[in-house]
């Protein structure tokens, strides 16, 4: 493994770091209705759970309310079982045709509770940053010995795995400081 390589991969890493971070924000609910919501959502279909945007359309109506059609209206009330047992706080309405969630304005407790989620989520992120950073470290130890590497090398390798996991730590907070900003926006 040369050094380019080791910097790839990490960099790889980090990047997979930051997508799984955007992948949890869109599932967090502000005060707009988002069908990335319902990507956790799995529906018990002919005996094996499937996820629910795989078996019907979502779209938004008016903003506030999510509207979905299943392909197969047999599986109006396994799907309606599926969005309560999710937990996301909202009470599908089926007029046997379509599932209508409406999504009630957050409340300013609600949104606070939600902010203290995100900035969880934000660290959890930057945990990950910082195991890939110390994996990153170890490999440079390892190129030490069977490469003969100096110890200037070293050093400024370290700091460059640094500067990498600053950049990466700065993207993270920014999200971080974004998601925020969109819940609570009233």
């Amino acid at each position: 493994m040369a050094l380019e390589e080791l910097f790839k991969n990490g960099d790889d890493k980090m990047e997979k770091c930051i997508a799984q971070l955007k992948r949890e924000f869109a599932t967090v609910r502000s005060g707009r209705a988002n069908p990335a919501i319902l990507d956790k959502v799995m529906v018990e279909y002919y005996g094996a759970p499937t996820p629910l945007r795989q078996m019907s359309q979502v779209t938004v109506q008016d903003g506030t309310t999510l509207v979905i059609t299943p392909y197969d209206k047999t599986v109006m009330k396994e799907i309606e079982k599926a969005i309560i047992k999710a937990e996301l706080g909202i009470n599908p309405n089926s007029d046997g045709i379509v599932i209508r969630l409406p999504f009630p304005p957050l409340t300013e407790e609600r949104r606070k509770e939600i902010t203290k989620d995100v900035r969880k989520m934000g660290e959890d992120a930057k945990v990950a940053l910082r195991n890939v950073r110390r994996d990153m470290v170890d490999d440079l130890k390892k190129l030490e010995k069977s490469e003969n590497l100096s110890e200037d090398v070293i050093k400024d390798n370290q700091d460059k795995i640094q500067k990498v996991t600053d950049k990466y730590t700065g993207i993270v907070e920014k999200l971080v400081e974004e998601k925020e900003k969109e819940v609570l926006t009233v």
